[in-house]
């Protein structure tokens, strides 16, 4: 029986091309060339069957100790597709995929591995309309499906990150460029900084930056298994201490688990800045938080304002094959608002918008500012406040864009 601590592996997938059509149509030499790939990358051979197809085409199925590898190949266009899985640590897939195209004679290897089993996942995230980007997670620290998401926290290259419904939220590497391209404009643009509310962003940095500034603070979310588990495991944001202390409302932050749409039908008025940061708005008829982007959310939030109020959103992405929602968000914001700021973030795939009620100039000086960000400053400010082309002719502009 195999442990639970080994069910893991990896799994290439590959595509060839360039080859000599007559290597790819005799099933005595394809035998060998994979037996002798996977041999020398590490795996134990148990059988290796072949197949020839008329009028030509040939399948070659490798049984490892390990799992399997196999090709499958396409003479007639000198072509075959190869995958190679392996369990455990003693084999070495991706060697045998460059040893399996060295015999073939061609060096056109386009693979991709798949992180399978305990421990390790890839995660594939939709970045746009036939587009997806691949996360190899090495290791999974936390997995569920709450009453509201599927949540999943693990190691990438970019450190300990945080992933919703299959899509990447905030990574150790860049949380903190993220959250202060959040956080600082609006701040700066209140009137003052007394009061506010962020309604999501489940990892308590927005809270903790809005703290820092002098604030107090009603953090919003409807998921407490995720703000938990944002706690436990991630190494920014709230630890479990910080956040048990505000649930209590100890300090200067208090957590609220609530629905937002139903926190501010109950709100009084007076927060100098409502932050909203949830997943990217969608198309999909099921995502909940759609309806926390629309006109009647953001009335419901001007409505809870104090006197030179601000409201601030994550508002998308400003590349232009993915800005839809970004060009929705300025068209509402530019029509609700008299004062609308832009941020775009050194990420690059995240825009923020800011809108105060009150017309005039936006005065972003950071000196105001009690809080000390590390990834925005004077010339970022200028820079990256101003909204692509795209955004600005997409719709009406206040006077302070």
């Amino acid at each position: 029986m195999t442990e639970i601590g080994a069910f893991s592996g990896r799994h290439v997938l590959a595509e060839l091309d360039g080859i000599e059509p007559r290597l790819l149509d005799d099933a005595g030499f394809l035998r060998e060339a994979l037996r002798s790939a996977v041999a020398q990358a590490g795996a134990t051979v148990v059988d290796v069957l072949a197949h020839r197809f008329e009028p030509h085409g040939v399948t070659v199925l490798a049984l490892l100790a390990e799992s399997h590898a196999s090709v499958h190949a396409y003479p007639e266009i000198g072509a075959a597709f190869a995958d190679v899985f392996t369990c455990g640590e003693r084999a070495d897939p991706e060697l045998a995929v460059r040893l399996l195209a060295r015999a073939l004679g061609t060096e056109s290897v386009r693979t991709t591995t798949v992180g399978r089993g305990h421990g390790a996942r890839q995660v594939t995230e939709p970045v746009g309309r036939g587009l997806t980007r691949s996360w190899a997670v090495s290791e999974v620290l936390f997995e569920t499906r709450t009453e509201f998401q599927h949540l999943l926290i693990g190691r990438t290259e970019q450190g300990i990150s945080l992933f919703c419904d299959g899509e990447r939220q905030s990574t150790q590497a860049t949380q903190l460029t993220y959250h202060e391209a959040l956080m600082v404009p609006p701040l700066l643009l209140a009137r003052r900084v007394r009061r506010v509310l962020v309604i999501g962003s489940s990892e308590g940095v927005a809270s903790q930056i809005a703290a820092a500034a002098g604030a107090y603070v009603d953090h919003v979310d409807i998921d407490r298994e995720a703000v938990l588990a944002c706690a436990e495991h991630l190494p920014y944001g709230y630890t479990p201490g910080e956040l048990a202390a505000a649930e209590r409302g100890d300090g200067p932050i208090r957590v609220h688990y609530r629905d937002g749409w139903e926190f501010l039908a109950a709100a009084e008025p007076g927060y100098d800045v409502v932050v909203i940061d949830l997943p990217d708005e969608n198309d999909d008829p099921r995502a909940q938080h759609n309806r926390l982007y629309g006109d009647e959310f953001l009335a419901r939030c001007t409505g809870v304002l104090a006197p030179g109020g601000v409201v601030s959103t994550q508002a998308g992405c400003p590349t232009m094959w993915r800005n839809d929602t970004l060009i929705s968000a300025w068209r509402r914001f530019t029509e609700a608002f008299g004062t609308v700021v832009y941020y775009g973030s050194d990420e690059h795939e995240w825009a923020f918008l800011s809108g105060r009620l009150e017309p005039g100039e936006a005065d972003l000086d950071l000196r105001k500012l009690a809080y000390r960000p590390e990834t925005v400053d004077a010339t970022a400010l200028r820079g990256n406040t101003v909204p692509p082309l795209r955004i600005r002719a997409s719709g009406p502009a206040g006077p302070g864009a």
